[in-house]
């Protein structure tokens, strides 16, 4: 999926724009045992309800593509016959009405998700939306469709208790100090099928999590049974030992500078062009860099070879997985220095009797703890 797909079934997810009938759910508590099992019918609850429901699943399309929200790709043997796939279609079709196939679902989502001490609201809605064609300008046409996107959107949000105070219990006629339990944001969920071309993909889900380097890959395991992605940390961190045993010496700072320079400016110009289709870069294109700042064929193919077993052999990666695009950091086992990433330029490194430094011009205003200073000439 990309940006505008995303966005646009995020659109739905108001009273007025989807068919959405019923929110379906549990509450779980710390001990893994179902509190409260939720059937509600959107059309007779109080509007303000209806949409905290709405805007809590709404979040778990939200994000970034390849940071939070992380495609699952299901083999074909999986979608022709494996019991995770059969489960997620029996949701899908039966609209989540098929109440055997909920309670599965649950189960296996509580055997399986690890969320420390916390209780947690599972929550399931299922959509059907008339896809409206696209125009020669890129408009919808609202009065022209060819297909009815059926689809299950699922989000787990944590409960938390609040502070305690003084609460007016109707049902007792009382008040009572107690602590209330807050239904917090999702802090994970998911997408099925996948809405790529703008149509049903039974291959793929789209993954969401809201924590791009903790992608609760137990949860992943147990409802998609697939291989877990990598998440953003874990991509920046193989991506950096590939450079670093394969570069060997070769690995100066002038070459990471240059790296860093030409994926910010990839990224820069990528965001400027709004384009919908998510940026990535190949073990290809950054070895080009490479062989740019004079690092040698030998050392470019090792990177290459090195990506591979990490990434996987023709993998895509998303250039803003790799670095910091905010920050240039140069850190010793002494200091850490920090520079805008537009500045990079003005660090140098220097010999100087037989001793290594980094050099950085001071100019005139130089501030020591925030008190300005002269330096001595």
């Amino acid at each position: 999926m990309n940006q505008k797909e995303v966005s646009e079934l995020r659109r739905r997810w108001r009273l007025e724009k989807n068919a959405v009938s019923r929110v379906y759910g549990c509450f779980v508590n710390s001990s893994k045992e179902i509190v409260s099992d939720l059937d509600e019918s959107l059309g007779t609850m109080p509007q303000e309800e209806a949409e905290k429901y709405l805007g809590l699943l709404k979040r778990s399309l939200s994000g970034t593509l390849g940071k939070n929200l992380i495609d699952i790709v299901f083999s074909t043997q999986q979608v022709m016959d494996s019991q995770e796939h059969k489960l997620l279609s029996a949701l899908r079709s039966s609209g989540l009405k098929d109440g055997q196939a909920r309670a599965d679902f649950y189960r296996k989502v509580i055997d399986s998700l690890d969320m420390g001490d916390s209780g947690y609201l599972l929550l399931l809605a299922c959509d059907s939306y008339d896809v409206p064609r696209r125009g020669k300008d890129d408009a919808l046409q609202a009065d022209s469709s060819e297909e009815v996107f059926t689809y299950i959107l699922c989000c787990v949000c944590p409960v938390k208790l609040g502070r305690a105070e003084l609460n007016y219990f109707p049902g007792d006629n009382e008040f009572h100090y107690a602590a209330s339990q807050v239904v917090s944001s999702p802090e994970l969920g998911f997408l099925f099928p996948a809405f790529d071309d703008r149509t049903a993909n039974i291959y793929n889900a789209l993954f969401y999590s809201r924590k791009a380097d903790e992608l609760h890959q137990e949860f992943i395991d147990a409802v998609f049974h697939t291989d877990p992605p990598m998440s953003a940390a874990e991509q920046r961190e193989a991506f950096q030992s590939a450079l670093s045993e394969s570069l060997e010496d070769a690995c100066s700072m002038e070459v990471v500078r240059s790296i860093h320079e030409r994926l910010t400016s990839q990224i820069a110009e990528h965001r400027e062009s709004k384009s919908p289709d998510s940026l990535t870069v190949t073990a290809e294109e950054i070895a080009a860099i490479l062989q740019d700042c004079g690092v040698s064929q030998e050392r470019t193919g090792a990177f290459k070879e090195k990506c591979g077993e990490l990434f996987g052999r023709g993998a895509v990666l998303n250039p803003a997985n790799l670095i910091n695009t905010g920050k240039f950091e140069v850190k010793t086992s002494q200091v850490t220095l920090s520079v805008s990433p537009d500045q990079s330029y003005l660090v140098e490194t220097r010999v100087i009797d037989g001793k290594k430094y980094l050099l950085i011009p001071a100019g005139e205003d130089v501030e020591i703890n925030g008190q300005a200073v002269k330096l001595e000439a």
